[in-house]
């Protein structure tokens, strides 16, 4: 069996496992945000946040792709409902081919430049390199086609997490700046800007995850002491106000932005679900992490290579919900993409992202 080792570059041969595109492709996909959507564009930056080492990948894949799960993140669910290829990552060596879309997502990134700043491509920074590509079409296939290919593409954004994590795990002081208010304004304010100007460029159709249960992650547990088996509460505010700006933001470009079309999956409800009740939904385990160290494997060393060279590997991913101290496994991201592509049970917005891709 051919295993890669992606440690600065991923051999083509890598790339066999990907699924060639369907003859009915029904839009293209771009992918903005963090970890959940990064395809492995942190494979190629300066950086610890990176998940191209054993066992990240080991289940698909069959090598460590850059993604922080053990196969599939959300965003290649998605490609395959759409009939597309995987979507490779932007700096993937070589990649001029845009026609099907591009990943820009980074590990640890945030709205805020300052969120892990020098250590992952901030949203902004990937709204630079979506204008780079932007252009690029408008070179290779025309100005008229590209506008038409980028006005028929879908647009979906994980970001927000680590605007809000990042102060409570490097112990910064920048909280005591902002009122949650003034500091959820802030981060909304950023993913606006980007919106908009995607919008300008052509962007008609987008895709938001809700943030999550930050705090009940194996990581959220530890920041909380570990032992007590409680969540770690003080991100819970932040993640509920964003949640209701984001929703609030979405349908005001809705009513503003002429042809603007949007899905926001909830991500916090379907996350809570399975961490409180894993069995109704064909897992064992709901807190604790198939791979880390520490109380609930909450510790960021699965693979040994971020500081703790130790760590412990379940034997059945299958039966867990989280893969790493805060990322979910492959069976997560399927159950959650299969729902967010059919709009059940929980979306809001004109569309399910089904509807989104093939509306006109």
């Amino acid at each position: 069996m051919f295993y890669c080792i992606c440690s600065l570059v991923i051999p083509t041969e890598c790339y066999r496992h990907y699924p060639q595109p369907s003859k009915d492709v029904i839009a293209s996909l771009f992918v903005f945000g963090d970890s959940l959507f990064d395809a492995g564009n942190n494979n190629y930056i300066n950086t610890s946040g990176q998940a191209n080492y054993y066992p990240y990948g080991e289940t698909f894949f069959k090598y460590p792709s850059g993604r922080f799960c053990d196969g599939r993140i959300i965003p290649d669910f998605i490609a395959e409902y759409a009939k597309l290829p995987f979507i490779p990552p932007y700096l993937y060596p070589g990649n001029h081919n845009f026609k099907y879309g591009v990943n820009f997502a980074s590990a640890g990134s945030g709205a805020l430049t300052e969120t892990r700043q020098g250590i992952a491509i901030d949203l902004k920074t990937q709204l630079d390199y979506f204008k780079n590509v932007s252009n690029q079409l408008k070179q290779q296939m025309g100005y008229a086609d590209a506008k038409i290919l980028l006005s028929k593409a879908v647009y979906i954004f994980s970001v927000g997490s680590n605007d809000y994590s990042f102060p409570f795990d490097t112990n910064t002081t920048i909280l005591d700046s902002y009122t949650t208010e003034q500091y959820v304004g802030m981060v909304i304010g950023n993913i606006t800007e980007v919106i908009q100007e995607i919008y300008k460029i052509g962007g008609r159709k987008f895709g938001f995850l809700s943030l999550g249960r930050l705090g009940c992650s194996p990581s959220g547990r530890v920041l909380e002491g570990g032992h007590s088996g409680a969540c770690f509460e003080k991100l819970t505010p932040f993640v509920k106000l964003h949640n209701r700006q984001l929703s609030m933001l979405l349908k005001e470009l809705y009513t503003k932005l002429k042809g603007f079309k949007y899905s926001l999956v909830d991500f916090y409800s379907f996350a809570e679900e399975r961490i409180n009740h894993p069995s109704k939904y064909g897992f064992k385990e709901g807190k604790v992490a198939c791979c880390g160290s520490g109380p609930y494997r909450g510790h960021a060393s699965c693979g040994g290579r971020r500081g703790e060279k130790e760590y412990e590997l379940c034997e059945n991913v299958t039966d867990y919900v989280f893969f790493d101290f805060a990322h979910p496994t492959e069976k997560v991201n399927g159950q959650f993409a299969t729902e967010a592509w059919s709009g059940k049970p929980g979306f809001s917005g004109t569309y399910n992202l089904k509807a989104l891709f093939k509306s006109k």
